[in-house]
């Protein structure tokens, strides 16, 4: 058996260049597909039995909220929670990753990836939630609405004012449910590049947005759950407690409740996983042919 190549870096520790990896690629993907995002959220939210399509979605947003400007409200908390998510996901990842590893050469199995994910994805949660409180609740009203956020700089101290610490951890509890989420996508997608034989960037898009569909249709109620938790201002019996709200979805929208927004947030998935896995993967070739052994 031939000796693995000793491994490269480009800032000095292979943790911290997949973390700037990380950090660009939720940049990029958020930039790009905000707006479908907020669709998404709407989507979610939406308790009544009518459900608009996504195009007379998209054209109402433009027609009546400020055209571009309304398709993205809500993204600089989107940015910053992708931006911070991704960034801090993988860090923690690649450390935990190595802390399993007996030696540098040794091959993960399907039940580690899925540990270090479910662990990475639960450090990243309890970091970044007040992030998407805010952009959840910026994607769900408009900006001319009474009281609306306008910006994230302004919503993280009126939350603190208002509701305290307990409003920045609001759906806290589903985002950690939702940990599963990433922990099958990457054990799948850590599984399919293990098998691949010199993939290449379109094999890694491939792989990436397999990944996330198997994902997204395992564990999607966990999203809609934390969307009508976070969405909501302030106490209320009806969206008191995790249990209560699901509660209500299966008494008041039936099964397909904790369903919706799943067919737009699949199209938005699978253009944003690509875009995120790519640049992710791109960035790291890079740092391993231009970075140094340490």
């Amino acid at each position: 058996m031939s000796k693995q190549a000793p491994k490269t870096t480009f800032s000095g520790s292979s943790a911290t260049d997949q973390a700037i990896a990380g950090f660009v690629a939720g940049a990029a993907s958020t930039l790009i597909l905000h707006p479908m995002d907020l669709v998404k959220t709407r989507f979610q939210l939406n308790t009544s039995a009518i459900r608009p399509s996504t195009i007379a979605t998209f054209a109402s947003i433009w027609r009546n909220e400020g055209r571009m400007r309304g398709l993205y409200r809500g993204v600089g908390p989107n940015f910053a929670g992708a931006t911070a998510s991704w960034g801090l996901y993988f860090w923690w990842y690649t450390i935990i990753k190595d802390w399993m590893r007996d030696s540098p050469s040794e091959q993960l199995g399907p039940a580690q990836h899925l540990l270090a994910s479910a662990e990475a994805g639960a450090l990243t949660a309890l970091f970044t939630n007040p992030f998407w409180v805010v952009k959840t609740r910026m994607c769900a009203t408009r900006a001319s609405d009474p009281g609306a956020y306008p910006s994230l700089r302004a919503a993280l101290p009126r939350m603190w004012r208002e509701e305290g610490l307990r409003g920045y951890y609001k759906g806290l509890l589903p985002a950690f449910l939702g940990v599963s989420h990433g922990a099958l996508q990457f054990m799948a997608y850590e599984e399919m590049k293990q098998r691949a034989t010199s993939p290449g960037q379109i094999e890694y898009i491939g792989m990436a947005a397999a990944s996330k569909v198997f994902a997204t249709v395992c564990t999607y109620p966990y999203q809609v759950l934390r969307s009508r938790l976070q969405s909501h201002v302030g106490k209320s019996e009806l969206y008191d407690g995790v249990i209560s709200t699901i509660r209500t979805i299966f008494r008041n929208e039936g099964f397909r409740g904790f369903y919706k927004g799943m067919g737009v947030n699949i199209v938005r998935v699978l253009p944003g996983t690509c875009v995120t896995f790519g640049v992710y993967e791109g960035i790291s070739k890079l740092f391993r042919v231009y970075g140094t052994v340490p």
